[in-house]
């Protein structure tokens, strides 16, 4: 997550799903909405609870292992993920090779910040409705202090390990996947920015929804839902209420990831987060677990953010639900 205190606005979607979930055990899914200047806009997709028996429970032994991977990378390279420095390009390739692998077509974007060349990768799984488009990403960038595996390692590897179990599966949902691993979001987002900025209105109108995943493994972890768009939030919230486990709404991150150059132009967004620098109040660790008066993650953009730097569980229970909103939202 961008070290950026800067607290934007929330602002109202010009449009917004309207339906929303009832206790748990209906989902309302996203309905396409995009800017009033598209014409573009899909039926409303219902999903109710067989859509949380049909999503996978994704393997967070196999998430795990991508996080061993980005560590080695980053011992390798001078101890970091960095924008610019030879650890993002290698971990950018580690996860290019698993997609291409896998029956991706993947793409990678050049961009220029602070003299130095970054790189998006982007994903697309073969079929569904290309013109509604279920976007899910992840800022793969470390600070150059440490190697950054819960930041943002950990949301690298879920939506990573998500993309995998879609091909693994066949999975021929009725829209169309996109995936991204963005770079250089620690210097502002610019990586994302610069993806959203280039990209044509015609093609940004066919994103129904964009979802964020920004440190979703912290050791002293906070269960965090984005409340940017209802339809979204309302999905995450249904599977977290499955599992028994409380929400609360995302603050400490809001207009601090990459989820914020998709809100400006208008495009849906949602996500998922476990908690940087703030403390964990008494409250929170009564229904959570862990630590109160400590930070949710102490190695916040700092050396010991390394594969010890996890929380087994809150890697595990996020990772399920990025799958979760992905098999919704996208009909899979």
């Amino acid at each position: 997550m961008s070290s950026c205190s800067e607290r934007r606005p929330r602002r109202s979607l010009i449009r917004r799903t309207a339906a929303m979930a009832a206790a748990g055990t209906a989902v309302a899914a996203l309905v396409s909405a995009a800017p009033a200047t598209s014409a573009a806009a899909s039926a409303p997709h219902t999903a109710d609870a067989r859509t949380a028996l049909a999503a996978p429970d994704i393997s967070v032994a196999n998430v795990k292992a991508h996080l061993t991977q980005l560590q080695s990378i980053a011992t390798a390279n001078g101890g970091n993920r960095a924008h610019g420095r030879p650890g993002y390009k290698a971990s950018l390739d580690y996860i290019k090779g698993k997609l291409d692998a896998a029956g991706y077509t993947t793409t990678v974007q050049q961009f220029t910040s602070g003299g130095a060349t970054g790189y998006n990768l982007i994903a697309d799984w073969p079929g569904g409705d290309t013109n509604n488009v279920v976007f899910s990403g992840a800022h793969l960038d470390s600070v150059t202090a440490g190697p950054g595996i819960n930041d943002n390692g950990s949301g690298s590897a879920g939506i990573l390990e998500t993309a995998l179990t879609v091909a693994r599966q066949g999975a021929k949902p009725t829209k169309h996947l996109r995936f991204a691993w963005w770079g250089a979001e620690e210097r502002g987002m610019v990586g994302s920015t610069s993806y959203i900025n280039n990209l044509p209105s015609s093609e940004r109108a066919k994103i129904d929804g964009y979802l964020n995943f920004d440190m979703i493994g912290s050791p002293n972890p906070g269960y965090f839902v984005y409340d940017d768009d209802p339809g979204i939030e309302s999905v995450f919230k249904a599977f977290f209420s499955a599992k028994g486990v409380p929400t609360e709404i995302e603050t400490e991150g809001d207009g601090r990831s990459d989820h914020a150059p998709f809100k400006n132009k208008g495009i849906p967004v949602g996500g998922l987060f476990s908690g940087a620098d703030y403390t964990k109040t008494a409250a929170q660790a009564q229904k959570w677990g862990g630590t109160s008066g400590q930070a949710f993650d102490r190695c916040y953009h700092r050396s010991c953010d390394t594969s010890s730097n996890i929380d087994d569980t809150a890697l595990d229970r996020n990772s399920d639900a990025i799958a979760y909103a992905v098999w919704t939202l996208g009909g899979a």
